[in-house]
């Protein structure tokens, strides 16, 4: 059988459960303390190279055989691509709906409070500005983390636990630890000088990107590749950006 893990890490990052806590500790450790940070300061580059750190992975801890086995390789099920990306951005829309029926467009709302965080862009942009914020946020939207959280997640950590535990044990997992993760956006919120805690909201939050996640693995499954899971992620990011310039920013 071919190794999946490269030499030098075989002993003590194999494919199995201890390695798949360890990453999703690290990077979510990692990760929530970067993003809350940057609530604060605006700047979000170093959280970029949390996305960055999880697209190298595989090329540094796995061999070939090992990053097609966790599905980076090309879709043999290629008519899943586009409904994966309907799919997202429907997910999208529909968290959007939710959340604005109940709480408008005040900082309950996620994509509401997201958009806050948008520090470069003005408060009401012109439509031609608003046109290439749209293109900017939404190109890097669609690029580092749909990319890099699908490798860690529906890749080299799902791939970890799948090993011993199966796969929807797994997709269970990986989709909790993603819906955690993903507080730091959201959830824990920093308004006005202050951090707060929103319950409700939160709650809401946490479901809905468990539900997201959920749908990320279908398509990785469907797809036979990370590529759906990336597709429908990209999707999501894609109508979430354009709600928030064209539904919530003034």
């Amino acid at each position: 059988m071919n190794p999946t893990v490269r030499a030098p890490f075989r002993a003590l990052l194999p494919l199995n459960l201890r390695t798949g806590i360890v990453l999703l500790v690290l990077f979510g450790l990692v990760r929530v303390a970067l993003v809350l940070q940057a609530n604060v300061t605006g700047n979000y580059q170093a959280v970029s190279l949390v996305f960055i750190a999880m697209i190298a992975l595989p090329w540094l801890l796995l061999t070939r055989q090992g990053r097609k086995r966790i599905g980076l390789l090309p879709p043999t099920g290629r008519r899943w691509l586009v409904p994966a990306v309907i799919a997202g951005a429907a997910i999208a829309l529909g968290v959007y709906a939710g959340a604005a029926a109940l709480w408008g467009h005040s900082m309950s709302n996620p994509f509401a409070y997201i958009s806050r965080t948008y520090s470069s862009v003005p408060e009401a942009p012109s439509d031609a500005d608003r046109l290439i914020y749209f293109i900017v946020y939404a190109v890097i939207g669609v690029l580092f983390s749909p990319i890099g959280e699908e490798v860690l997640y529906r890749g080299v950590a799902h791939e970890s636990f799948a090993t011993h535990l199966g796969n929807r044990r797994a997709a269970l997992i990986d989709a909790t630890a993603f819906a955690l993760t993903h507080l730091a956006h959201f959830g824990v919120v920093f308004v006005a000088g202050a951090w707060a805690f929103l319950p409700l909201p939160a709650m809401f939050w946490v479901l809905a990107m468990f539900g997201a996640s959920l749908t990320f693995y279908g398509f990785r499954t469907l797809s036979r590749s990370l590529v759906g899971a990336m597709a429908a992620h990209a999707g999501f990011n894609l109508a979430m950006n354009w709600i928030i310039f064209y539904t919530i920013l003034p």
